[in-house]
C-alpha cells in the first residue's frame, strides 16, 4: 500500500485548483449552453444575432485538454490588492459565487507576471511558474521578488518551456512572455506600431498576442471594425492559425496580400524587372491621372424638360460645377454620384427664381432626366479599373501619355505586354497586376478600413502592396512586422520609416526586439556572418538561450541527396519537428530520395503530427516558419536560386534560422564565401 500525500504538499495543492477551475470553466459553458432564448428576441434577425453569439460564447468557453489553464500565481504583498492570491491564464474562470479562479493574462492585474523584477518587484511577493507534461501539472517554481537573499535567475520552467519541442501548428507563447514584448504586446490602440525583429525573437507571436490584448481592451470597438493578420503565404497563416483560438479569439480573419488584392484571377507572372516598376509607389500618380483623364469638360448647355417648362443651364456654368467637383479631389465614383445633384440643384435654383417652390423629391426627379445623364456620361463616364489597367498595359500611347515625367521610357517599355490582352477576362494577369487593379478601384470607390491590422514579413512588400495593406486600416491602426534582413524580394524594402510612409502612418513607433529566444546561440552566431554583407548596420540577434543547440555540417562526396537523407534519419531520433529546407530547384530530387528511402514527409502548411513530423520545405516558403531541427541542403544552391546575390544571401539567412533546437548544414558544392568567419576571410 503506498504512502498518502501529504495534504500540505503545495503540488497537490495546486493540482486541486486546477481540477476545481476545470470544473468551473465546465459549469460556465454549460450555463451558456442551456440559455433558453425563445422568448427574449423581438424577431428572427435578433434570434439569429444571437444564436451566433452564444455559439462563439461556448466555443471560447472549450477546456482545450493540453492547453493548461492556467501557468502561473502571483501572491501580492499587503496591503497591494488586499494581498490577494491570482492565478494567471489565458482566459477568466468563475466560481459559482463570480469569485475569480484563474485571471486572463491581458488583465491589468496579470501585467506584473510579466514585468515584475527584483529590482522593481511591483508589489509582488512571489511569482510562480508551473510545469505541465500532456497537460498535467507536474512542477511549479517560486520566485519570492521581494527576498533580497534571491539572486536574480533565468527560470527553469520558462527556458524549458521555450525550448519545449513542437509538433503541429505554432503555439502561444502567453506564459512566456518577456518584459520587453509585454511592453509591445499591451501598446494603445490607437497608434501604429513597427516591430523590427531579427530571427527568433517572436515578432510574430508577439504581434498575434497584442491582437488578443487588443480584443480584450477594446472589444466592443474592434467588434463593429474588424480586424485583420495578414501573412506572406497561405502555408504561414495555417501555421499560425491556432494561436489565436487558443486565446478564446474566434473573430479574427487572416489574409495574404494576394487575397486583398483578388480583383480577377492571376494566371501570369512578371519578370523582376518589370515587378520592381509596377510595386513602385510612382504608378498611383500614373493610375490617379488615366482615372481623372476621363473627365471632360462640357460643350454645350444643358435643357432640361418638365411639364410644359424648359430649364436652360449654360454650357459655363456646367464647366464651373466639374471642375469645383475635380478641384475637390474626392474619388471618383463619389463625383460622379454627386455630378447629377449639382446639376439638379442648379435647375431647382431656376425654377425658385420663376416663383416655384421645388423640394428634395423634385430634385432627385431632375437628377434622374434623361438630358442630364447625358450630361453625366459625357462629362464623367464610368470607369472600370481593371479595362483602366488593361489599358494601360496595352497601349503605349496612353500609358507615355500618364507616366510623362514619372517613368522613363525603359520603364514604360518594362510595363507593356508583349501581346496585349483582348479582354479582362482572357488577360494573363500578374500578382503585381492586381495590386495596380486594386489602386485604381480605391481611386474610384473607398476601400472599407478595418479598426486593427496586423501585417507580417512587412519587410518583402513592395511600395504599391504597402498602399494596398494601410487602404484597409486608414481610419484604423495597424502593427507592422518584419525583419529588414529577412528581405527577399527584390522590392524589399531598406527602411522601415519608407515603408511606413507609403502604408499611410509615417507617424508610427519603431520598436526594435534583439533579444533571441527561439533559434540556438550557435546557429544565430553563424548565420550573422552574413549580416555584414546584405544588411550593414542592422544589429544582430544576441541568443539568451542558455542551452547553445545542435549545429553541425556535413560535406558529402559529389551529391548531397543521400547524405541529406541519412541527416534527415539522425534528426528524426530526436524529439519534435525536423525541416528539410532547400532551394527551390533541389526539392524535387530531394523529394525522390526521400521516396526511395522509404521516409514520409508533408509539405509546407501541412500539420505535423507524432507519426509525421518531416517536412519538405522550398525555401522560398521557409519564412516565418520554425522546426525543432533543421536539415540545410546546399547553401549555395539557395543563394544561385535567386535574381542577385544580396537577396539570395538574403534567403539564406531565413533558412539558416528555422531552427530551435539544432541544425545540419550539408553540402557537396563550396560554402558560400559570406559564411566563412572574419579572421578566416582575411
Amino acid at each position: 500500500m503506498s504512502a498518502a500525500v501529504p495534504t500540505d504538499d503545495p503540488l497537490v495543492r495546486e493540482r486541486s485548483h486546477l481540477s476545481a477551475s476545470r470544473a468551473a470553466l465546465r459549469a460556465m459553458r454549460e450555463e451558456v449552453e442551456a440559455l433558453d432564448i425563445k422568448d427574449v428576441t423581438a424577431n428572427w434577425v435578433n434570434s439569429i444575432v444571437l444564436e451566433r453569439q452564444i455559439e462563439d460564447r461556448i466555443k471560447a468557453l472549450a477546456d482545450l485538454a493540453h492547453t493548461p489553464l492556467f501557468f502561473g500565481r502571483l501572491d501580492y504583498l499587503p496591503p497591494t490588492q488586499h494581498g490577494q492570491r491570482f492565478y494567471i491564464g489565458r482566459r477568466h474562470v468563475h466560481d459559482a459565487h463570480g469569485d475569480p479562479m484563474v485571471i486572463d493574462w491581458r488583465a491589468p492585474v496579470s501585467q506584473p507576471y510579466y514585468q515584475a523584477s527584483k529590482k522593481d518587484p511591483r508589489d509582488v511577493g512571489l511569482r510562480r511558474r508551473f510545469g505541465y507534461t500532456g497537460g498535467e501539472l507536474t512542477a511549479y517554481e517560486d520566485e519570492h521578488l521581494s527576498d533580497p537573499a534571491e539572486l536574480e535567475r533565468t527560470s527553469r520552467l520558462l527556458q524549458a518551456e521555450i525550448e519545449r519541442p513542437r509538433v503541429g501548428p505554432m503555439r502561444d507563447i502567453v506564459a512566456t512572455i518577456q518584459p520587453e514584448q509585454d511592453e509591445i504586446v499591451r501598446s494603445g490602440l490607437s497608434g501604429t506600431l513597427c516591430v523590427q525583429g531579427g530571427p527568433g525573437t517572436g515578432k510574430t507571436a508577439v504581434g498575434l498576442h497584442r491582437v488578443a490584448y487588443l480584443l480584450y481592451a477594446h472589444r466592443e470597438r474592434l467588434a463593429r471594425t474588424g480586424t485583420l493578420v495578414i501573412g506572406p503565404n497561405r502555408s504561414f497563416l495555417q501555421y499560425i492559425e491556432q494561436v489565436l483560438p487558443a486565446l478564446g479569439e474566434l473573430e479574427v480573419k487572416q489574409a495574404t496580400v494576394d487575397d486583398l488584392v483578388a480583383h480577377v484571377e492571376v494566371r501570369g507572372t512578371d519578370e523582376a524587372a518589370t515587378a520592381v516598376v509596377k510595386g513602385d509607389a510612382r504608378m498611383a500618380e500614373v493610375l490617379r491621372r488615366a482615372v481623372r483623364s476621363h473627365v471632360k469638360l462640357p460643350a454645350e448647355p444643358l435643357m432640361v424638360v418638365r411639364g410644359s417648362r424648359r430649364w436652360r443651364v449654360p454650357a459655363y456654368e456646367l464647366e464651373e460645377i466639374v471642375r469645383e467637383l475635380t478641384e475637390r479631389d474626392i474619388r471618383y465614383g463619389a463625383a460622379r454620384e454627386a455630378l447629377p445633384q449639382r446639376i439638379a440643384h442648379a435647375v431647382l435654383v431656376r425654377m425658385e427664381q420663376a416663383g416655384e417652390a421645388p423640394d428634395d423629391r423634385v430634385q432627385n426627379a431632375v437628377a434622374r432626366n434623361a438630358a442630364v445623364k447625358a450630361v453625366v456620361k459625357e462629362c464623367w463616364p464610368p470607369v472600370e479599373p481593371a479595362k483602366l489597367v488593361l489599358r494601360l498595359l496595352s497601349d503605349p500611347e496612353f500609358l507615355a501619355e500618364h507616366a510623362a515625367g514619372l517613368l522613363s521610357d525603359e520603364e514604360q517599355k518594362l510595363l507593356l505586354w508583349a501581346k496585349p490582352a483582348r479582354s479582362v477576362r482572357t488577360a494573363k494577369w500578374s500578382a503585381a497586376d492586381t495590386v495596380l487593379i486594386d489602386e485604381a478601384t480605391d481611386l474610384v470607390e473607398r476601400t472599407h478600413s478595418l479598426g486593427h491590422v496586423v501585417l507580417d514579413e512587412a519587410q518583402d512588400l513592395s511600395p504599391m502592396q504597402y498602399r494596398a495593406v494601410g487602404r484597409r486600416c486608414t481610419t484604423g491602426s495597424a502593427t507592422v512586422l518584419g525583419d529588414l534582413a529577412q528581405g527577399t524580394t527584390p522590392w524589399a524594402t531598406r527602411s522601415w520609416e519608407t515603408a511606413l510612409a507609403h502604408l499611410g502612418k509615417p507617424e508610427a513607433r519603431v520598436e526594435e526586439l534583439t533579444a533571441g529566444f527561439r533559434v540556438p546561440s550557435e546557429v544565430i552566431a553563424y548565420a550573422s556572418r552574413l549580416l555584414p554583407h546584405m544588411a550593414p548596420g542592422l544589429a544582430p540577434v544576441e541568443s539568451v538561450r542558455e542551452n547553445p543547440g545542435d549545429f553541425g555540417i556535413r560535406e558529402a562526396a559529389e551529391d548531397s541527396a543521400g547524405a541529406v537523407v541519412a541527416a534527415c534519419a539522425d534528426a528524426l531520433a530526436h524529439e519534435g519537428s525536423i525541416g528539410l529546407i532547400a532551394a527551390d530547384a533541389r526539392i524535387a530530387p530531394l523529394a525522390a530520395a526521400l521516396d526511395a528511402a522509404g521516409m514520409p514527409y508533408l509539405a509546407p502548411g501541412e500539420e505535423t503530427t507524432a507519426e509525421s513530423r518531416l517536412t519538405l520545405v522550398p525555401a522560398s516558403l521557409a519564412k516565418g516558419l520554425e522546426y525543432d531541427y533543421v536539415v540545410l541542403d546546399e547553401p549555395a544552391a539557395v543563394v544561385d536560386g535567386e535574381p542577385d546575390e544580396r537577396t539570395g544571401l538574403r534567403r539564406l539567412y531565413v533558412a539558416l534560422t528555422r531552427a530551435v533546437s539544432g541544425l545540419t548544414i550539408v553540402h557537396a558544392a563550396p560554402l558560400p564565401g559570406q559564411l566563412e568567419p572574419v579572421a578566416a576571410r582575411g
